[in-house]
C-alpha cells in the first residue's frame, strides 16, 4: 500500500503529532485510549499507516503525521486459514522466524514485518506446535523455552526462538512510543 504525500508539498510546515493515536495488542486503533469503531475511519489509517526512517510508525493525515504509540509491535498477525493477516488487512508474507517472549506471546518475523500474534488465536497456534519428535507441545517444554531460552518447540517445521520482550524494538528497529 501505498502512502498519499501529496499534500506535503502544499503544507510542508504542520507540526506533527504525538500522543492521540495508539494500535493495541489486538491490532484495534485508539484515539487518546478509545477504540476506533467507525469502519471508515479505519480504513483510512489502515490505508496511511507507513513507517519512517527513524522506526517511528505513524498516520499520515494529509500534511500532518499522526504517531502511533505501540502497545507492543507494528503489526498485529490474525490467523486466515492457513496464512496470516495483519491488522490493515496486508498479507503477512512469508513467516521467516517465530518468537516466544517471556510473558508467553507469539511474534511472528514475516516478509511485511515483526508482528504479535492476536491473542485469540493463541490457543490454536499453540496446540499446532511439536516437539522435535512430531508429538504434541508439553506445558513445560513452552515454560522452558520462555524461561529458558532452551528447547525444541515446533510449528510447521519451524522453530520456536526465545525473544525478551525488552529486545523486540532494538533487535527490530522500531520506536514503539515516539516522542518529539
Amino acid at each position: 500500500m501505498a502512502i498519499d504525500l501529496s499534500a506535503i508539498a502544499k503544507w510542508p510546515n504542520v507540526p506533527a503529532c504525538y500522543d492521540w493515536l495508539s494500535l493495541d495488542r489486538r491490532g484495534d486503533w485508539r484515539l487518546q485510549g478509545e477504540r476506533v469503531t467507525h469502519s471508515g475511519l479505519i480504513q483510512f489509517i489502515n490505508r496511511q499507516y507507513g513507517c519512517d526512517e527513524s522506526g517511528c510508525w505513524f498516520l499520515q493525515n494529509g500534511p500532518q503525521r499522526v504517531f502511533v504509540a505501540l502497545a507492543y509491535t507494528p503489526w498485529v498477525f490474525r490467523r486466515d486459514g492457513d496464512s496470516f493477516v495483519s491488522h490493515t488487512g496486508e498479507a503477512a508474507g512469508d513467516i521467516k522466524a517465530i518468537y516466544l517472549d517471556e510473558e508467553g506471546s507469539i511474534l511472528l518475523e514475516s516478509s511485511l514485518g515483526i508482528g504479535l500474534l492476536n491473542d485469540r488465536d493463541l490457543a490454536q497456534f499453540l496446540a499446532e506446535c511439536r516437539d522435535g519428535h512430531g508429538q504434541a507441545v508439553a506445558d513445560d517444554a513452552l515454560i522452558k523455552l520462555m524461561e529458558a531460552g532452551s528447547g525444541d518447540v515446533f510449528w510447521q517445521d519451524r522453530p520456536l526462538r526465545s525473544i525478551a520482550a525488552e529486545d523486540v524494538k532494538r533487535r527490530f528497529s522500531f520506536e514503539p512510543q515516539p516522542q518529539p
